[in-house]
């Protein structure tokens, strides 16, 4: 079977693709495969480079010192079974500015799992698809450490998707240091989205698992001494995939979209079942720990991203992606592949909840209808009160959306539900956008004084670059263009750091 055979089944995604081209830095295999997330935009790349003096169309602000790190999903080998993303193996590409200079490097996340299979020269974990069959794979569903980053105490930190084991990266070199762990703690794993205060230096983790505790919390100070980790109690196995903090709370998430264990336990299956008729429920629990958790339920919904959390009296804000439909329907026509991509079409829009510590009130509404998600804000104002996030234009399936791609950037004002937006244009799709402080910024800053950079793919000549707009008019469109000097595939989370951590004083 030819792998066009499936884009052609949807003319916008093969419009949006390209036709399944083929590309010289691509590893072959790809094109026995019928998947979209192995073709086009998607398609992994074969070359780790790194390059200095990378060509600039416009000027890099001479303020904007640091890195934009973004991790995602790059196939080695040819999967073992049906190929779903958050199956390939982990890489990290990093963009670098200093001096009004930027440069570019890419590397391979060295996971235990990638080193097995490199060390066998093939694929060996069955996939998050299955069919399961653990006594041929040492280490189960393979741990990609291909979603999110962190920086954390000089070292960049990847994660996956499901609750995994993170790895640290040099941040200059991207080499892998290894393992990453908190010292004090009874196992590794943690969510993808675990947290670090950039003001108090703190770090704040989260995991859960299918057996109690379903979900534990802690907080590691800047230093890396664990201050404490808490069981919360659950009904039973979650899938959270994110916490939001203030000053002094964590908000935990006990969301209505979850497995059958007894599924799992007999057919080693994971079959997720969006929960209509349960409430969804927020935990707001003390930063420092004390195994206090007042949860408030709210409408069912799914959420996969928090762009900030603060305090105000007695209530408690949160913002962030509300998806009321995290499993759409799947297509039969779409044959064994259905159900994942139902699953990556992303419905979900900026929402905020609010939760009243006197009396347990809560109120919750729509800021904005869009199709959006993956938002930021500027990390600076985490946990305290903050306006500005800056999200990703997601296409709905009646717009093309197949799969999972972005097409544009959304700057909000979520004190008024106002939008600015700027399309990447007609074939061109992008990455997670983050907020980079200028050089030396504070709180006393103004909020959105600074840039947002973010990653893109122009699939009419296959060029990537980086792009870097003035985040106080993102209308105006991008500020500078830097030249990628490869193809850089589709990807998940990314994260800024600041050069006075990167580089030193």
């Amino acid at each position: 079977m030819e792998a066009v055979r499936l884009l052609q089944d949807y003319p916008t995604v093969e419009h949006c693709l390209g036709s399944a081209p083929h590309f010289d830095d691509a590893p072959q295999w790809i094109y026995n495969l019928d998947n979209p997330y192995l073709h086009g935009v998607y398609a992994p790349t074969v070359h780790e480079i790194s390059r200095e003096g990378l060509t600039v169309e416009g000027e890099i602000p001479a303020d904007l010192e640091g890195a934009y790190f973004r991790n995602g999903p790059n196939p080695i080998n040819q999967p073992k079974n049906r190929y779903h993303p958050f199956d390939g193996d982990g890489m990290v590409h990093g963009v670098y500015f200093r001096d009004g200079q930027a440069g570019y490097r890419n590397r391979w996340i060295q996971t235990d799992a990638l080193t097995e299979e490199q060390r066998s020269g093939k694929s060996i974990s069955p996939g998050v698809m299955g069919p399961f069959d653990y006594s041929v794979s040492p280490f189960g569903i393979k741990d990609t450490s291909n979603t999110d980053l962190l920086y954390y105490r000089n070292e960049l930190i990847s994660l996956w998707y499901n609750a995994g084991n993170p790895c640290s990266l040099h941040g200059q070199s991207l080499d892998t240091l290894g393992p990453f762990d908190v010292p004090g703690r009874k196992h590794r794993r943690m969510s993808a989205h675990s947290k670090v205060d950039w003001n108090s230096g703190e770090f704040l983790f989260f995991d859960y698992g299918d057996e109690p505790p379903y979900m534990t919390y802690g907080v590691a100070d800047a230093s890396g001494k664990l201050l404490h980790e808490t069981a919360v109690e659950l009904p039973g196995p979650r899938l959270p995939h994110d916490i939001g903090f203030t000053n002094n709370y964590v908000i935990l998430h006990d969301l209505p979209f979850f497995h059958d264990m007894n599924i799992l336990r007999q057919h080693h299956m994971r079959v997720l079942t969006f929960h209509r008729d349960i409430a969804t429920r927020f935990g707001l629990a003390p930063r420092y720990g004390n195994g206090d958790v007042r949860w408030f339920e709210c409408e069912p919904c799914y959420i996969l991203h928090v762009s900030n959390c603060w305090e105000d009296g007695d209530w408690v804000i949160m913002d962030g992606c509300r998806s009321i439909n995290p499993m759409p329907d799947a297509s039969e026509d779409q044959g064994e592949l259905a159900h994942m991509l139902a699953y990556m079409r992303l419905e979900a829009n900026n929402y905020r909840w609010r939760f009243n510590l006197r009396t347990g009130e809560v109120r919750e509404g729509d800021i904005d209808d869009l199709n959006t998600e993956f938002n930021k804000t500027n990390p600076l104002f985490h946990g305290i009160e903050s306006r500005y996030a800056y999200h990703q234009r997601i296409p709905l399936l009646h717009e093309g959306g197949h799969t999972l791609r972005f097409t544009g950037l959304v700057k909000y004002d979520n004190a008024t539900g106002k939008r600015w937006e700027w399309d990447y244009g007609p074939g061109v799709f992008g990455s997670e956008a983050v907020f980079a402080p200028k050089k030396g910024a504070t709180r006393d800053n103004q909020e959105d004084d600074g840039y947002v950079i973010t990653m893109v793919t122009d699939s009419r000549d296959w060029s990537s670059w980086c792009l870097v707009f003035d985040a106080t008019d993102v209308t105006q469109g991008p500020i500078a263009r830097v030249r990628l000097p490869q193809r850089a595939p589709y990807g998940f989370h990314a994260t800024w750091v600041r050069g006075s951590e990167l580089f030193g004083a």
